[in-house]
């Protein structure tokens, strides 16, 4: 097939469109010469910074200016959500070709449409995820998965600058926006880290968006260790590159998470009623701490009961899993 300009339509999330990245790079090897743009919401588009394989990035607006926009502009679009509304757009826009999963009643919408395979319905990566809806809509998809970043070292050195002197760093985040369900305890945060410090030596660098910070400020308050408070202080580049120069990073199952994991830094995550089989980070260096309880995964926002997952979490789980890294 010949599509000379491409449109990748980004998930609406951090970690989605860290995990969808092996699919990025596997529509690339399909189409080597073709220009391939992303269109993402403010809040992720910078993120394509880091990936060699887009020519350029859009940042999303409102339906009706962005169809407009995408108009004559696009021979194919790539539909990596599954939303109703992201095929509407690119139809309107009048983009030729149309591909993408057959979710929420839009595969009238759609030129090539995939089923959801069964094997991505519960308990796999949704690493595999993505790269199934390539593979069903007859793309060639590699063996391995690609979900690195690369950020530019512009980055990197930015993110130094922001930590200033001193270390080794390992950072904290204890927020998720997925709700207050995905949320370990900001004290046991604070305990682990202190751990840590005293092991090591380390100083503690507290990260999230800007409504973390409350969270952030319960945790350096515990703090006995030296630490900086940078909840909504970075940008999303700014918040890559500090990442990049942490030993390590303690978090829930957040987007920074991946952030981190897809930089090649160690990281331990608490997860509780997300599911670990399908959101983890990816790679061999990290941990993933949990409770067994017969709750979880529940996937709900807030917890109805008295949030076991993630109570039954101790600090010394915690801890033992980040020193094995760090040793």
């Amino acid at each position: 097939m010949k599509a000379d300009r491409i449109l990748v339509r980004a998930p609406n999330w951090i970690g989605d469109a860290v995990l969808s990245l092996g699919a990025v790079r596997d529509l690339r090897r399909n189409f080597p010469a073709s220009r391939i743009e992303v269109l993402a919401r403010p809040w992720v588009a910078d993120l394509y910074g880091a990936v060699a394989e887009v020519d350029a990035v859009r940042r999303t607006t409102a339906f009706r200016p962005d169809a407009a926009a995408l108009r004559g502009a696009f021979d194919a679009a790539l539909l990596l959500p599954n939303s109703f509304g992201t095929a509407l757009q690119v139809f309107a826009a009048g983009i030729p070709e149309r591909w993408g999963y057959a979710t929420d009643g839009r595969g009238m919408l759609l030129t090539r449409r995939a089923r959801v395979p069964r094997a991505a319905l519960r308990g796999s990566s949704e690493v595999y995820y993505y790269r199934a809806m390539l593979a069903a809509l007859g793309f060639e998809v590699s063996a391995t998965a690609d979900v690195s970043l690369r950020p530019p070292a512009a980055w990197g050195a930015r993110g130094a600058e922001i930590l200033g002197d001193g270390g080794p760093w390992i950072g904290v985040s204890a927020g998720a926006s997925f709700g207050s369900a995905k949320q370990w305890i900001a004290a046991r945060f604070a305990a682990v880290a202190d751990r840590l410090h005293r092991s090591t030596g380390a100083r503690v660098a507290i990260l999230g968006g800007a409504a973390e910070r409350p969270r952030g400020e319960a945790i350096a308050a515990t703090l006995s260790a030296p630490s900086r408070l940078l909840c909504g202080a970075t940008t999303l580049p700014e918040l890559i590159g500090v990442l990049s120069r942490l030993s390590l990073f303690l978090t829930n199952d957040s987007g920074p998470m991946h952030l981190a994991s897809a930089q090649g830094v160690p990281v331990v995550a608490v997860f509780g009623p997300t599911d670990w089989r399908e959101t983890a980070p990816v790679g061999s260096a990290h941990r993933v701490v949990r409770a067994e309880v017969e709750c979880a995964p529940c996937k709900l926002r807030e917890c109805p009961i008295d949030h076991r997952c993630m109570t039954g979490v101790g600090v010394d789980a915690v801890a033992a899993a980040a020193l094995e890294i760090l040793r």
